[in-house]
């Protein structure tokens, strides 16, 4: 295909103010990605936005496998799905009250609940 761009599992955008830091979550616009290495703000950053990672989760939460999770931008940090929050994928382990990191397969969007 000659319009062909790229498979889209890794997508490059500007580095918000602050810079990120290698392994961390960025929402830009409606994406959702995990930073593949640390960049300064204004600097290019690659995201990979499909996959499987160990992120943060929110104490509180409690997950099972296949549960639909998202993302809180305030806590930087995994949820169940509500108001505000961003749905960024499915949980691929249980992840009790207590438990502070959860196993997430992304599906690469970001698009805050109503």
């Amino acid at each position: 295909m000659k319009n062909y761009l790229q498979n889209g599992h890794i997508v490059r955008v500007t580095t918000p103010a602050g810079g990120i830091a290698s392994g961390d979550a960025l929402i830009v616009g409606s994406i959702f990605g995990i930073a593949a290495y640390s960049s300064a703000e204004g600097d290019p950053v690659e995201l990979s936005t499909t996959g499987v990672f160990q992120l943060p989760k929110a104490s509180a939460a409690v997950l099972a496998v296949g549960a639909r999770v998202a993302w809180d931008n305030t806590a930087k940090a995994v949820t169940t799905p509500a108001a505000g929050r961003f749905p960024i994928g499915v949980a691929v382990e249980a992840a009790g009250s207590g438990i502070t990191s959860v196993a997430v397969r992304l599906d690469g969007v970001a698009t805050a609940a109503a």
